[in-house]
C-alpha cells in the first residue's frame, strides 16, 4: 500500500477481478455511502453500540469522502457484484483508514448495516438529491423559457400542421406554449416518483429482517439524515422485504426520465423542422447561431442544440431499457443489478440536467420568429376552407380545396367561383381568428 493509498485488501481484490469498463461508480452514490456511514456511526453511539471517540472519528473520516476529498480512493469498477458489496466494502476500508487506529472497516464503519441495504440506500438518495436540486431546477428553467417565448409569440399566426400535412393555423405561441406545458408535466411525474425513491431501505441488513441491527437504528439514521440534508422525501419503506428485495421506486423513477426525454425529442425536432431552411424549407422560426454547420458549404447553419437534445434523449430511453431490465433481475430477498442501475439512472439524471440547461440559454432563449415566414405558411394552407364547413358543408369545401390544389389558383378566387360571396368568404377566412378557434368567440 503506497502512502496516497487509503483503500485495502477487499478494494485491492475487486479492483483485480472486474476490470471491466474502466467506469467507477457513480461519485454521488458514493458520496452518500458515506454520509450514510457517518450517520450510523453517530446513531449506534447515541444506542450505547458503539464507543462515542470511535462514532466521532468514523463521523470526521465520513465527511471529508462527502467533501470530495478523496474521490480517487474509489477505483472499484461499476460493473461488479450486483449488491454493491465491493464498493460498500471499499468505502468501509477508506473510512477506517482515515479514522486512524482501532477502527475496523466491518465491526465499526460498517456496524448496523450490510451492502443489501446500504448500497441501494445511497443509490436511491443519490438520485433524489440529484433528481430535487439539479435536474426539476434545470427542467423548470426549460419551462419557463417556453413560457416566455410563448407570451411573445402569442400573435404570431403560421400554419399548422397534422400527419406532416398543412392543417388550419395556430400561433406560433400556441405550439410554444405545449411545450412548456409537456415539460411542467414533466416534472410532475418525476417528483411523483421521487416519493418512492425516498423510501429507503436502510435497516434490513442481509434479507430485510434487520438481523445484528438495533431495533430503532434505521429510524434515527433516516431521521438524521432528513435534519442534515433537508431533503423531506426520505421515508421508511412500505415494507422492509419489499424495499430490499426489488428496486422498482428507480425503475419507476427512470421510466419518468424517459417520458421527459420522448418530450424532448419531439420538441427539439419540432424546433429543427420549423427552423428548416431557411429558404428551402419550413422557416418559421430563426434559431440561435451557434457556430459554422459546414466545413464545406458557407454560411451553413444546422440546429446544433436541438441535435444534442435528441441524441441525449436516445441515451436516456436506452438507460431506462438497462434499468428496466436490471430491475427485473433480483431473485427472492434481494435485487443483484443495482449498480447496474445506479449507473444509467444517475447518468440519465445528470444528462437531462445539463442538456435541459443548455437547451434554455442556447437555444430556447435566442428563437426569434421568422413573422414572414410564419405569414407565408398560414395564407398557404388550404385547410383554412374547414371553417366555411359550417357555412357552405363538408362536402362542398372540399371540391373547392381540391379544385385550388389541382389548380393552384387562390382558395379565395376557387370559393368564389364555386358560389361562395365574397363576404362571406372574407368574414370566416379571418387567420387569426381561425388560429384562435373557439377562443375567438
Amino acid at each position: 500500500m503506497t502512502e496516497t493509498q487509503l483503500w485495502g485488501g477487499e478494494t485491492a481484490k475487486a479492483v483485480e477481478n472486474f476490470p471491466i469498463s474502466g467506469e467507477r461508480v457513480p461519485i454521488s452514490v458514493v458520496r452518500w455511502l458515506a454520509r450514510i456511514k457517518g450517520a450510523a456511526a453517530a446513531v449506534n453511539a447515541e444506542l450505547g453500540l458503539l464507543e462515542k471517540r470511535k462514532a466521532s472519528r468514523i463521523e470526521k473520516a465520513a465527511a471529508q469522502i462527502v467533501a470530495g476529498k478523496h474521490d480517487d480512493q474509489f477505483p472499484i469498477d461499476v460493473f461488479q457484484t450486483g449488491s454493491g458489496t465491493s464498493t460498500n466494502m471499499n468505502a468501509n476500508e477508506v473510512i477506517a483508514k482515515i479514522a486512524g487506529d482501532g477502527i475496523h472497516p466491518n465491526d465499526h464503519v460498517n456496524m448496523g448495516q450490510s451492502s443489501n441495504d446500504v448500497f441501494p440506500s445511497a443509490v436511491h438518495l443519490a438520485a433524489l438529491e440529484l433528481s430535487s436540486r439539479e435536474l426539476l431546477p434545470a427542467l423548470r428553467k426549460l419551462e419557463r423559457s417556453f413560457a416566455r417565448k410563448a407570451t411573445s409569440f402569442k400573435d404570431v399566426v403560421k400554419a399548422g400542421r397534422t400527419h406532416l400535412m398543412d392543417a388550419v393555423p395556430v400561433t406560433l405561441g400556441q405550439e410554444l406554449s405545449g411545450y412548456a406545458t409537456q415539460l411542467a408535466l414533466a416534472q410532475e411525474r418525476i417528483e411523483s416518483a421521487l416519493t418512492h425513491v425516498g423510501q429507503i431501505p436502510l435497516g434490513g441488513t442481509a434479507t430485510g429482517t434487520g438481523l445484528n441491527t438495533h431495533a430503532k437504528f434505521a429510524e434515527q439514521v433516516r431521521k438524521r439524515l432528513k435534519s442534515e440534508t433537508r431533503l423531506r422525501q426520505i421515508a421508511p419503506p412500505a415494507d422492509r422485504f419489499e424495499a430490499q428485495a426489488a428496486r422498482d421506486a428507480l425503475v419507476e423513477l427512470s421510466g419518468a426520465l424517459k417520458v421527459v426525454a420522448v418530450s424532448l425529442t419531439k420538441i427539439a425536432q419540432d424546433l429543427a423542422l420549423m427552423g428548416s431552411g431557411p429558404r428551402a424549407g419550413i422557416g418559421e422560426i430563426l434559431l440561435p447561431e451557434l457556430q459554422k454547420g459546414s466545413s464545406i458549404m458557407p454560411g451553413k447553419v444546422n440546429p446544433v442544440i436541438p441535435e444534442v437534445v435528441m441524441q441525449v434523449s436516445a441515451q436516456v430511453i436506452g438507460n431506462d431499457t438497462a434499468i428496466t431490465v436490471g430491475g427485473m433481475q433480483g431473485q427472492f430477498e434481494l435485487n443483484v443489478r443495482i449498480p447496474l442501475i445506479a449507473r444509467n439512472l444517475i447518468g440519465s439524471i445528470n444528462l437531462l440536467t445539463s442538456t435541459a440547461t443548455v437547451f434554455a440559454e442556447k437555444c430556447v432563449d435566442g428563437i426569434k420568429a421568422n413573422r414572414d415566414g410564419c405569414a407565408a405558411s398560414a395564407g398557404a394552407t388550404l385547410a383554412v376552407a374547414t371553417a366555411l364547413n359550417s357555412a357552405i358543408g363538408y362536402d362542398k369545401a372540399t371540391t373547392i380545396v381540391k379544385k385550388a390544389t389541382e389548380s393552384g389558383r387562390p382558395l379565395r378566387e376557387v370559393a368564389i367561383e364555386e358560389g361562395v360571396a365574397a363576404k362571406l368568404y372574407d368574414e370566416t377566412i379571418d387567420l387569426r381568428r381561425i388560429a384562435m378557434g373557439n377562443a375567438a368567440r
